[in-house]
Order: structure tokens, then sequence, then C-alpha cells
């Protein structure tokens, strides 16, 4: 058997309500560490141009499901942490709110003390493209099943506010802590996407994630 040496560590993971960020939380759980879990449930009607009634029905891959997940609190993802009899507990708050970042770590340090890992998979993501509204609505081809915008200083700024800004708050936040308290170990974990560079129909995700990249 392999010592990760992940027991009784204690890691903050972002957007960890489904996907990526559920299926690592329950990872480090596995290994022993205790987790704090930070999510932001979404309307798929806000969100996605799906009723409400439409993503709950959704049972199949697709747009319906996809938009269903996104509404999900953290709390099964917690439940199913402590029946394995680890420590785990959530936070819902949006990263975007460059206030919420400290509140975080507060609140996973009254919890289970000093964190040693940061996770960052919180993402926002709208497809937006340079295509103009006129030529996306009359021509199909530019759109597939999600739907798609014309990029605009909003959508522009919504995707940075939490793909990008928030990871650079978080880790400066993160090393804040740590040299602070002279910790000698500690992890960064940065989830991007293949390809950030080349997202034609999802410009400001792309340019958002590659940021991160470098």
């Amino acid at each position: 058997m392999i010592d990760t040496g992940l027991k009784a560590k204690v890691a903050v993971i972002t957007g960890a309500n489904h996907g990526i960020g559920a299926a690592t939380a329950l990872a480090f759980a596995k290994e022993g560490a205790k987790v704090f879990l930070n999510y932001l449930r979404l309307s798929p009607e806000e969100y996605g141009g799906v009723s409400k009634e439409e993503a709950e029905r959704a049972t199949k891959p697709g747009r319906g499901y996809y938009y269903k997940t996104i509404t999900r609190s953290a709390d099964k993802v917690v439940k199913e942490i402590r029946e394995a009899g680890v420590e785990c507990s959530a936070w819902e708050a949006d990263l975007a709110d460059p206030g919420n970042i400290p509140k975080l770590f507060d609140k996973a340090e009254v919890k289970y003390g000093k964190v040693d890992i940061l996770v960052n998979n919180a993402a926002h993501d709208r497809f937006d493209t340079f295509i103009p509204p006129d030529e996306l609505e009359k021509n199909p081809l530019f759109v597939g099943e999600y739907p798609m915008i014309t990029i605009s200083p909003d959508s522009h700024d919504e995707h940075f506010a939490v793909n990008t800004r928030a990871v650079a708050l978080l880790i400066k936040e993160f090393a804040q802590r740590h040299i602070a308290r002279k910790a000698t170990w500690g992890r960064i974990i940065n989830i991007s996407t293949d390809g950030a560079y080349a997202h034609p129909s999802n410009v400001s995700y792309g340019a958002s994630k590659f940021a991160v990249d470098f």
C-alpha cells in the first residue's frame, strides 16, 4: 500500500458540488485528508437557457443533465465523505466576490486548522464568441447544443473574475498564511482545460483558463 502522506492534511477544494471538484474531494478523502468544499449553485434558466423542470427530468448526459448538476448543493458529496469516516464540510459562496476569499480560509481553519492543500477547480463557463449576434441567429452552424452569445464586457469579465482573478487571490491567501505560520509543506493544484488557447466558440473561458496556465 502506498502512503500518499495526505492523512490528516486539510484540503480546500473549490467548485466541489459536482464533476471534477466532487471527484477530487472524494479522492482526497479516500487518502484520509480532511476536506473543506466551496461551491456555488447556478440557475439553469439564467445560466443555460434550460427550464428548471427540464433540467430536473434529465437522466442522460447532455445539455439538460449538465445544467441539472450545476443546481446541486454539495450535501451529497459531504454525506458520502462523512459516511466513509472522514471529516468534511462545505460553504456556498461566489468566488467572483474577492471578499469571500479570506472568508473561505477562515471557515476552513475554524473547522480543521491550517490549510495544507488548495485545489482551484471552480469555473465560470458560458459560451461566447467573436461572431456577431445577427450571424449567430441566422447561421445554425455556429451554434451547437449549448447557448452561445457574442462576447461582451460582462461575459468577458464574468469569466476572468472566477477563472483567473479568484485563482490568483486564492493562491495569494494560501501563500500569505503558509508563510506567516512558517509552514514547510503545502500544495496548490490549479485545474485548467485541454486546449485552453483554442476555444473559438468559448473565447472568454479559454482565455481565462489560459491565463492561469501561465
